[in-house]
């Protein structure tokens, strides 16, 4: 199991969102390239970096930034928030250097986007399964459609990805912990290697987590605020 902390910029800033809602933002730093560095330090060997604006928008914001981050860091970055071009992706594989790409609205609006970039980057591709109220949310969880996470976590498996990041929506940013029972659920009929995401605020949080099979814990708010310390966590990791 891998602690991703997670690094999500809108506007230059390194933020965290309530619930996913823009309009309930928390600026944590003015420089996202520094905390990058700080979680580093502390042992971090591997981070999660999102492009709110990319998840928003639909177009990158932060690029330049992004690309530092991985510069400065020399540890592994997955990126994602608003990618869904094979452009984009193969940009950012091979000229931004990130190590994994995440697609998320692309899943549902265009599979065989997924199917072209697993075809061509194998396990570097993974798929953002975001859920509200046991729906699939796109579109920077503005928008719901109404396939299931595990469904949807079927559908990529026979496409070829291996990796989804499994994010409950309405647990995300409140530190009221993990979704235990859908996170099972996802880990279970999806047979995926499974990151879980959302609601993360102690070591027991991490525990249970890790105890159900996941592939890998993000880490936001918690970390920010102070409720975990990353080196601690990082002791969970195990192999």
């Amino acid at each position: 199991m891998i602690i991703y902390p997670a690094i999500d910029i809108k506007g230059g800033k390194c933020v965290r969102l309530m619930q996913g809602r823009a309009e309930h933002q928390t600026v944590y730093s003015e420089d996202p390239v520094e905390i990058a560095q700080q979680w580093k330090a502390k042992g971090a060997r591997f981070l999660h970096v999102v492009d709110l604006d990319g998840a928003f928008y639909g177009r990158s914001r932060n690029e330049g930034i992004i690309k530092e981050i991985i510069k400065r860091v020399n540890i592994p970055v997955q990126v994602g928030g608003g990618i869904r071009s094979m452009e984009r992706i193969v940009h950012l594989m091979e000229e931004v250097g990130a190590v994994r790409v995440i697609l998320g609205t692309a899943a549902i609006e265009n599979p065989a986007l997924v199917e072209q970039a697993v075809s061509r980057f194998g396990a570097s591709i993974a798929v953002g399964i975001d859920a509200r109220n046991s729906r699939v949310a796109t579109r920077g969880w503005v928008e719901e459609c109404d396939v299931t996470p595990v469904e949807l976590g079927k559908r990529v498996k026979e496409m070829g990805v291996q990796i989804i990041i499994y994010t409950d929506i309405l647990r995300d940013g409140t530190l009221e912990g993990p979704n235990i029972p859908s996170t099972m659920e996802m880990v279970e009929k999806t047979g995926l290697n499974v990151i879980a995401s959302g609601g993360v605020s102690s070591l027991e949080h991490i525990a249970q987590l890790k105890s159900i099979g996941v592939a890998g814990v993000i880490i936001g708010k918690a970390l920010y605020s102070g409720k975990i310390d990353l080196k601690q966590a990082l002791k969970l990791e195990g192999k």
